[in-house]
C-alpha cells in the first residue's frame, strides 16, 4: 500500500492557504467551523455550472447529465458516511434537513411523548426537538454533560429512556470540547427500547471515518464545508425510516426513497462539489492501488490523517498547557477526541484573543460555536471561548505560531 500524501503536497491545492496578512502566511485553525476548499472542487463546481447546467429528470442532455451527476455524488457521500447511494440525501446545511426531519418524525408524535437531547451537542440537533416538543406537548429531557470529564454521565442514557421514550437525538462528537461519544453504543440502547435515533456527525465525520451501517443510526447528518467541500447537508438515512416518514412535501414531487427528502430545486452544483470533496480525500495516496475501492482509499487515508492529528493536538495541548492565566476545555490527547480544542485566556475576552491572533496570521473561531447549552453548563454563555481546529492542511510549523502568540498574549507582550 502506497503512503498518503505529505502535508506540504496536501497544502498545495488549497489557494487560500497562499493569503497572507500584515506580512505573514495565514494559518487556518477554524476548520471545526469550516474548512478551505481544493482547487479540484471548485473545478468540479465550475465544470457543472458552465456545461451540464440544468434541472432534473427531463430528457435533454444537460438534464440527464445532472441526473446522472447527482446519482454518481450519492454513490461518493455513501462511500464517504458508510451506506448505500439511495440512502444519501442533500438539503441546504445540516440544520435545515433536522428541522425538516423533526416536523417529519413530530407528525406522528402525541402529547406526552418524550424526546432526548444532550447537553454536549450543537443546537442544530436540539432547537429542532425543541420546537417540536413545544408545538405537539412532548416531554423534552436532557441527556447530562460532565464538566469535569468533558463527556456524558456514563449510564445516564439508559436512565433517561421510558416506555415513552419516541427519539434520542445526539451528537458523534462535541464541536466545541472535541469529544468523541460512545455513539455507537447509545444507538443501541435507543434502538434496543424502539427508539428513532438520529445522530449528528458534522463535527466528526472530517475526523474519522464514519460507518452509519455499524453505527446503527436511523438518521445520520454531515456537512461538506467541513470536509473541504460548499457549504450543503448530507443526510443518510435507513430505506425504511426514509420511507416512513410523512414528509413535508409537494404533492407532484417524488414520492421516492431518497428524493421524497429533498425539498424542492436542489444546489446541484454543491452536490457535485461535496462528492468532489470526497474524491479528493480519497486521492490523498501517493500510490494508488487498482484493487482499491474508494471506500477502502479513504479508509487508509483517513487512518493517517487522523494519527496527524493526534501529534499536531499533542503539540497544541502541551504548548498551551502550562501558560499562566490559561485554561483548556475538553479531554486530554489519548482521550477519544477530535482535534479540536477550546480555551480562555485570564482577562482577555475571547474576542480579543482572537483579533491579536488575527492580526498574526492566525484564524480561529471564537463564541460558543451553537453548543449553546455546554458553554452555559461550564459558565460562559456570554462570551464562550477561543476556538482552534486541526485540518488535514494544518502544519506543525502553524501550531507552534499560534503557541507562541497566546504564549505573548498571556504574558503581555502582543
Amino acid at each position: 500500500m502506497g503512503e498518503i500524501t505529505s502535508v506540504e503536497g496536501i497544502r498545495a491545492h488549497f489557494p487560500a492557504l497562499g493569503r497572507h496578512d500584515n506580512g505573514l502566511p495565514v494559518a487556518y485553525l477554524d476548520g471545526p467551523g469550516g474548512t478551505q476548499v481544493p482547487q479540484v472542487v471548485v473545478d468540479a463546481m465550475s465544470d457543472y455550472m458552465l456545461h451540464h447546467n440544468a434541472n432534473t429528470h427531463w430528457v435533454y442532455p444537460t438534464s440527464v447529465e445532472t441526473d446522472k451527476l447527482i446519482s454518481l455524488s450519492r454513490a461518493a457521500l455513501a462511500d464517504f458516511l458508510g451506506g448505500q447511494a439511495d440512502e444519501i440525501a442533500f438539503g441546504a446545511n445540516t440544520t435545515t434537513l433536522l428541522f425538516h426531519l423533526a416536523r417529519a418524525i413530530g407528525r406522528d408524535l402525541s402529547e406526552g411523548d418524550e424526546l432526548i437531547v444532550t447537553e454536549l451537542d450543537h443546537h442544530a440537533n436540539v432547537a429542532p426537538w425543541q420546537a417540536i416538543a413545544a408545538e405537539r406537548k412532548l416531554v423534552l429531557r436532557w441527556l447530562p454533560v460532565n464538566v469535569q470529564t468533558f463527556s456524558h454521565e456514563a449510564g445516564a442514557l439508559e436512565k433517561l429512556i421510558s416506555p415513552r421514550t419516541r427519539v434520542v437525538a445526539i451528537g458523534a462528537a462535541s464541536n466545541a470540547l472535541g469529544t468523541i461519544s460512545p455513539v455507537q453504543e447509545m444507538v443501541s440502547i435507543a434502538r434496543n427500547a424502539g427508539v428513532f435515533t438520529v445522530v449528528d456527525a458534522v463535527h466528526y465525520a472530517p475526523h474519522n471515518l464514519t460507518d452509519a451501517q455499524a453505527i446503527g443510526a436511523d438518521f445520520l447528518l454531515a456537512s461538506a464545508y467541513k470536509f473541504h467541500g460548499p457549504h450543503l447537508g448530507v443526510i443518510r438515512g435507513r430505506r425504511e425510516a426514509m420511507a416512513a416518514l410523512d414528509l413535508p412535501k409537494l404533492e407532484p414531487a417524488p414520492d421516492n426513497v431518497p428524493e421524497r427528502f429533498e425539498t424542492g430545486t436542489q444546489n446541484h452544483e454543491g452536490i457535485v462539489g461535496a462528492a468532489a470533496a470526497v474524491d479528493f480525500l480519497a486521492s490523498l495516496t501517493s500510490q494508488l492501488e487498482p484493487s482499491e475501492t474508494r471506500r477502502q482509499r479513504l479508509a487508509r487515508v483517513m487512518s493517517v490523517l487522523e494519527q496527524r492529528s493526534e501529534a499536531l493536538f499533542l503539540h497544541l495541548w502541551e504548548g498551551l498547557v502550562g501558560i499562566e492565566g490559561l485554561s483548556l476545555y475538553g479531554p486530554p490527547p489519548g482521550s477519544n477526541r477530535t482535534p479540536t480544542l477550546s480555551f480562555r485566556l485570564r482577562d482577555h475576552s475571547p474576542e480579543s484573543v482572537a483579533r491579536n491572533l488575527a492580526k498574526r496570521g492566525l484564524y480561529v473561531s471564537h463564541g460558543d460555536f451553537y453548543a449553546s447549552t455546554v458553554a452555559r453548563k461550564l459558565g460562559f454563555s456570554e462570551e464562550g471561548f477561543v476556538r482552534v481546529g486541526c485540518a488535514c492542511y494544518t502544519s506543525g510549523d502553524e501550531i507552534g505560531r499560534l503557541v507562541s502568540a497566546v504564549k505573548d498574549l498571556a504574558a503581555g507582550r502582543a
